[in-house]
C-alpha cells in the first residue's frame, strides 16, 4: 500500500498540484496578499515588457528563418517549423519573465515564504521589523538569485548550441530547455526556504536529488501556470506559496545529509 502512496509518479502528481493548491492556502490566510502585492504589481510590469519583446522577436525576427514552398512537404516542414518557433519563443519569453522578476521582486518574496511558513508551522516571529536587516538580507538573497540566473544562463547558451545540428538539433533544444527550465523553476522558489535555513550547496543538492520526481512535478506545474495566459501573473506568488508548504508538509529540509564535524 506505501508503495501505491509513495512512488516515483505519485510524488510528481503531488509536487504538480502543489502551486495549484496554494491558490485556496492564500485564500485561507488573507494577510499573505500584502505581501503578494508589491510582487504582483512587478510581476505585471515584469511580464508586459516580455511579452511585447517576445511578439517583435517572433514577427521580425522568427518567422523569416521558417522556408516556404508550394509543396506538399514544404507546407508539412514549415507547419513543424512553425510550432518550434513559438515554443522556442515562449521559452525565452518565461525565461526572461522568470528570471528577471524574480530577480526584481526576490526580497518581498522572502518576506511572503517567511509569512507562510508561520502560517503553515504556527510559530511566528515576534522580532520587529527592522530595515536595516531586510537590506542586510535583500543584498544576500539578490547575489543568490544573480548566481542562480547565471548558471541557468550557462545551461540555456549550452542547450541553444544544439541547433546547429541539422533537424534533431532544435528538437533536443525544445526538449532540454523546457526541461531546464522546469528544474530552474523548482529550484529557484525553493530557494526562499533554503536560505533562512542557511543550507550549503551540497544539503540543497542532496535535497533535490533526493527527492527528484517531486520537485520535477512542482516545477511543470508552474511551467503550466506559465503557459495559461492572464494566469501566468500569480505565477511568482503561487511558486513561493507552494514552495514553501511544499518543502514543510514533506519535511524535506529536515531530511539532510548529517555535516561534517571539524
Amino acid at each position: 500500500m506505501s508503495l501505491l502512496l509513495d512512488n516515483p509518479l505519485s510524488r510528481f502528481t503531488r509536487g504538480f498540484f502543489c502551486p495549484f493548491r496554494a491558490f485556496g492556502f492564500i485564500n485561507r490566510h488573507k494577510k499573505l496578499y500584502l505581501y503578494i502585492l508589491i510582487p504582483f504589481c512587478i510581476t505585471v510590469a515584469i511580464l508586459s515588457l516580455f511579452l511585447s519583446l517576445g511578439f517583435v522577436f517572433f514577427q521580425q525576427t522568427i518567422i523569416h528563418y521558417i522556408p516556404q514552398g508550394q509543396a506538399w512537404y514544404w507546407h508539412i516542414l514549415s507547419g513543424i517549423l512553425w510550432l518550434f518557433a513559438v515554443l522556442i519563443t515562449a521559452v525565452l519569453v518565461f525565461f526572461g519573465f522568470t528570471a528577471i522578476g524574480n530577480l526584481i521582486a526576490s526580497p518581498f518574496n522572502d518576506l511572503l515564504s517567511e509569512k507562510t511558513e508561520e502560517m503553515v508551522t504556527g510559530r511566528s516571529d515576534n522580532r520587529p521589523f527592522s530595515f536595516a536587516a531586510f537590506r542586510r538580507d535583500s543584498k544576500a538573497i539578490l547575489i543568490t538569485e544573480l548566481k542562480k540566473i547565471a548558471l541557468f544562463l550557462s545551461g540555456m547558451l549550452v542547450l541553444f548550441l544544439l541547433n546547429v545540428l541539422p533537424v534533431i538539433g532544435s528538437l533536443l533544444y525544445g526538449f532540454l530547455s523546457i526541461f531546464w527550465t522546469i528544474l530552474f523553476l523548482a529550484v529557484e522558489y525553493c530557494g526562499f526556504l533554503f536560505f533562512r535555513r542557511q543550507l550549503s550547496f551540497q544539503e540543497q543538492r542532496h535535497i533535490v536529488y533526493t527527492n527528484f520526481a517531486l520537485l520535477l512535478g512542482f516545477g511543470s506545474g508552474l511551467f503550466c501556470i506559465l503557459a495559461i495566459p492572464f494566469f501566468q501573473l500569480l505565477c511568482i506568488p503561487l511558486g513561493v506559496v507552494g514552495a514553501t508548504r511544499l518543502l514543510l508538509d514533506e519535511n524535506l529540509v529536515k531530511n539532510l545529509p548529517e555535516r561534517e564535524q571539524s
